[in-house]
């Protein structure tokens, strides 16, 4: 039988999502926690890549079992009990067998938050940039993005990617006091792709690059032309979005929590076990 596992993870302390032999990673956690538990080797298999340090407030991934499990909310609880603090499972659901967790998903969001002010409790959950910023304009170069499909020059060199092609549904900045936050939604992000995006957006805001130059950087398929990409503390893999007859979210947004905490001064994420 396939499963569908709902989790979030703070990712300071792993180098991505992806198993490595000798690296400390997400996935290669949760399977060794996993395997503990069912009491055989499973392998599971995520929505996505995270590069190093990057984060997900929601994230899925799959595994299959020879036998149905009993009580899937008490093997949540259990793996809970002995994954590392720095990831938490939510939820536990019965899927379809041929429902996959990358390949099914039809939609992701990322956001990408900037604090800009120094910040101690958040150092690890945000970019700390200090320089002002014109965030109107890199509102009005963020609103280019969903007009191109081709996105070669924010794409990582030698990725091995069939195709630089992604469909941008919204990408756009919010300001909350001194927090500036990026949401970015397709139907698929290259590796890179997002750190790209939010470097070369914030070179707008300090006015290295006009509105226009940002298209005309897209327009290049010219990876040399971008900036250099924003570090990965303040990027969060944030929903991930299946058709209903797959599957359907039911770990609540953190939303409201995220900005309370941001905005308070305390606290957004913290990493926790080292998962070494």
């Amino acid at each position: 039988m396939r499963y569908f596992a709902e989790l979030r993870y703070n990712g300071a302390a792993y180098c991505g999502w992806q198993r490595q032999p000798d690296a400390p990673t997400v996935q290669g956690t949760v399977e060794r926690a996993l395997s503990t538990l069912l009491r055989a080797q499973t392998e599971i298999v995520g929505a996505g890549r995270t590069d190093t340090g990057v984060n997900a407030s929601y994230y899925v991934a799959h595994f299959d079992c020879e036998r149905p499990i009993a009580d899937a909310e008490h093997l949540v609880y259990k793996l809970n009990l002995i994954l590392p603090p720095d990831i938490a499972v939510g939820r536990i659901a019965a899927v379809a067998d041929d429902a996959h967790a990358r390949f099914s998903a039809c939609e992701r969001e990322y956001r990408y938050y900037i604090e800009r002010r120094k910040n101690p409790f958040t150092r690890h959950a945000a970019w700390q940039y200090y320089v002002p910023l014109d965030v109107d304009a890199m509102n009005r170069a963020a609103a280019l993005l969903p007009t191109f499909d081709d996105f070669t020059s924010f794409a990582k060199l030698n990725s091995n990617n069939t195709t630089n092609i992604c469909r941008i549904a919204e990408a756009a900045w919010l300001e909350s006091g001194d927090v500036v936050r990026f949401t970015i939604r397709a139907d698929r992000f290259l590796r890179n792709m997002v750190r790209a995006i939010v470097g070369t957006l914030v070179d707008v805001g300090r006015g290295r690059y006009s509105v226009d130059e940002f298209g005309d950087i897209i327009s290049s398929r010219d990876l040399s032309r971008s900036s250099a990409g924003a570090p990965a503390q303040g990027l969060f893999l944030s929903d991930v979005r299946y058709p209903a007859e797959v599957f359907g979210r039911r770990m609540p947004a953190d939303d409201a929590m995220t900005e309370t905490l941001f905005a308070s001064g305390r606290v957004v994420t913290e990493p926790g076990g080292s998962g070494r």
